[in-house]
């Protein structure tokens, strides 16, 4: 074992460029990659899990104190690998050199092109090894999450033991650490079998939800505008919500909507739109909305935020069709542009709406309708179809659109996208409880908050950023199309990530377990690394309810967590989650920044209480304010943790939404 006075490399080097390189490149892998099981977030990369894991887990070859058992062992894997520099062979010698290329073998394998290589596996799990020979040592994450350092963990040949309060939290982690890697790379197999018979009902039965145009082009997206009345006495014109005009900003590819009023006299003004081709963007009109106010297309007349959320609260959020009994549509949101892609071809095509676009909307209407009156004249057996839980309410962190009358998760989908999910999850129902996973891509695209992406022209999910704003416009896309978020696409993700995480041929364990009160015995672990919550950053909980109110309307899903991870539970829990929210408490008391310190404390405190006495714990953290720091490092000095080093690793990409001003 490291001699408990011996220094770790995580205490006295980190390389700290090349890791950075590595964490940033790493979020710009989209195939094959763990983290396409299901998004969460925050989610460490792997590289710097991996990375930081191997450093604190080795001790430092310079430090007279290093066992000289390590150090030959350490010469002999690092030699072992078939592609190192010949310089090493000279280098490893000595202990200063040793230091240096331990610190490049940890910074080359962050490279997620060396992470699943054989023989870095078995340089990374020999040194683990060598460092640790009477046991392997165990890695503990109390606020798992997304599940990066415990599947890093498992990489490098440790025990892993996860937990987390979240239900989602929870069933990516058994996902990852437990049926993944004790089925192996047969399960990916399956789920691509799955998969394409899951495809392939889809296709048959939603192709009356999407249905080609009759010169055979098949839709990609239906653009929508949410509406409201003009309030001017000499108009009630109805205003189109529009943040933008433009279509498509390719340079050779440019296409935009023109608004074309009518003035018929004795009747209310109208807008209709034609779709042009701009050779200047001074050709392309702003949109209509900015900042929530609206402004009127036909009279110029701007509506202020209250006014514009009251006639959407009337509307529940507006974003569904009002129909009359005879399927006209009289109000509600409004088709715009239909995207559509002929046979063979990769260029999209612009369409305006037709009354069959509408019909096919109304029939879905109806569906619904009748499978939510089944439903009630049933006694309202089992969950509501459609998911009924209550939204968050106003002022919680991160979400704007109750105030527009979005109050139940339901809210959050047209009812063609309420009928697309509900069949989805029963065809989900029948396969492995894995394949559910699928369901939360498919989600986050199909969905009134996602955008219409005018450069690559496909459908940007939700959740650019750790919040639910309100989308004044938004695209319905297709699941049965061949972009990112399709049906095909979700199904693929999740198998592909089972092939990745497969390859570590280890299982670890998880537990729900609220991190003020862990459940492993007094010095248990060997390294305690976490990522814990962002003081008020992110409202996890909040957030993936978003995701929960379907997955527990899997079966497969309910029956295989089903008291485990309390799925009959209403939404996950907010009591005891450690965020700085003073709309919320904790046994009556509100989480203030006091609170959140306090609550830190007892988490660092159990901690402490399950590291070994020669053990060592490490925390993740970024927060642009010197609240959110002070509130941590006093939990962590409060919980009994001596701070002996930190290292400023950067692991957002600069193009991200999430990564602009802040320090994440």
């Amino acid at each position: 074992m490291i001699p408990k006075h011996c220094k770790r490399l995580a205490e006295v080097d980190f390389p700290i460029a090349e890791v950075s390189r590595h964490a940033v490149r790493e979020k710009s892998i989209r195939v094959g990659h763990p983290s396409t099981l299901h998004l969460w977030w925050a989610r460490r990369p792997l590289a710097s899990s991996r990375a930081m894991l191997l450093a604190l887990l080795l001790p430092d070859p310079a430090d007279p104190a290093c066992p000289p058992a390590f150090k030959q062992a350490a010469r002999n894997a690092l030699l072992a690998l078939p592609s190192r520099p010949k310089s090493w062979d000279e280098r490893v010698a000595k202990d200063t050199g040793l230091r240096a290329i331990l610190l490049q073998f940890i910074a080359d394998f962050a490279n997620w092109g060396n992470s699943a290589k054989p023989a870095y596996l078995a340089a990374s799990r020999a040194l683990v090894r060598a460092a640790h020979p009477d046991e392997t040592p165990l890695v503990v994450d109390p606020f798992a999450g997304g599940g990066s350092i415990p599947l890093e963990a498992l990489r490098l040949g440790c025990d892993a033991f996860a937990s987390d309060l979240n239900p989602v939290a929870c069933l990516i982690l058994k996902t990852m650490l437990e049926d993944i890697p004790r089925r192996g790379a047969e399960l990916a197999d399956e789920l691509r079998q799955a998969g394409a018979q899951i495809k392939a009902q889809a296709e048959s039965e939603l192709a009356d939800l999407y249905p080609a145009d009759p010169d055979g082009a098949a839709p990609i997206a239906y653009l929508w505008a949410r509406t409201i009345r003009c309030e001017s006495p000499n108009c009630g014109a109805e205003i189109p919500l529009m943040s933008s005009m433009s279509l498509c900003t390719n340079a050779n590819r440019k296409r935009a909507l023109r608004p074309v009023i009518t003035r018929a006299d004795g009747e209310t003004p109208r807008v209709d739109f034609e779709i042009f081709t701009p050779q200047d963007n001074k050709e392309v009109s702003d949109g209509t909305t900015s900042d929530a106010n609206a402004t009127c297309l036909c009279c110029g007349v701007v509506l202020p935020p209250p006014r514009v959320c009251a006639q959407l609260a009337e509307q529940r959020g507006g974003a569904d069709v009002v129909f009359d009994d005879n399927g006209n549509r009289i109000g509600g949101a409004r088709m715009t542009v239909v995207v559509t892609l002929n046979p063979g071809e990769k260029k999209r095509n612009y369409r305006l709406p037709t009354d069959a676009d509408y019909a096919v909307v109304f029939k879905a209407q109806s569906r619904v309708a009748a499978i939510l009156d089944d439903w009630e004249q049933g006694g309202k057996q089992g969950l509501c179809p459609v998911p009924d839980e209550p939204m968050p309410p106003i002022g919680t962190l991160g979400f704007r659109v109750q105030r527009y009358g979005m109050l139940e998760w339901g809210d959050m989908f047209t009812a063609r996208q309420k009928l697309m999910l509900m069949e989805h999850t029963a065809r989900l129902s029948n396969v492995h409880q894995i394949a559910g996973l699928s369901l939360g891509k498919l989600a986050r695209h199909c969905n009134v908050l996602s955008k219409w992406h005018k450069g690559s022209q496909t459908v940007a999910g939700a959740f650019g950023m750790q919040t639910l704003p309100m989308s004044w416009d938004f695209p319905e896309m297709s699941p049965l199309c061949p972009y990112a978020g399709s049906i095909e696409d979700s199904m693929k993700n999740v198998a592909d990530a089972a092939a990745a995480i497969s390859l570590i041929q280890s299982a670890g364990e998880y537990q729900v377990a609220d991190a003020m009160d862990h459940p492993l015995a007094d010095q248990a672990a060997t390294i305690w690394f976490t990522d814990p919550p962002y003081y008020d950053a992110i409202p996890y909980s909040d957030l993936s309810d978003f995701y929960l109110v379907w997955l527990k309307r899997i079966t497969a899903i309910s029956d295989t967590l089903s008291g485990r991870l309390r799925l009959q539970d209403v939404l996950s829990p907010k009591e005891q989650e450690i965020v700085q929210d003073q709309t919320r408490t904790c046994d009556s008391v509100p989480k203030t920044n006091e609170w959140f310190e306090k609550a830190m404390g007892k988490a660092f405190g159990e901690g402490r209480r399950v590291l070994k006495d020669d053990g060592i714990g490490s925390v993740v953290f970024a927060h642009k304010t010197t609240e959110g720091w002070e509130a941590l490092i006093s939990g962590m000095i409060n919980g009994g943790l001596t701070i002996t080093g930190s290292w400023p690793v950067s692991t957002e990409r600069t193009a991200r939404l999430r990564a602009r001003e802040s320090a994440s």
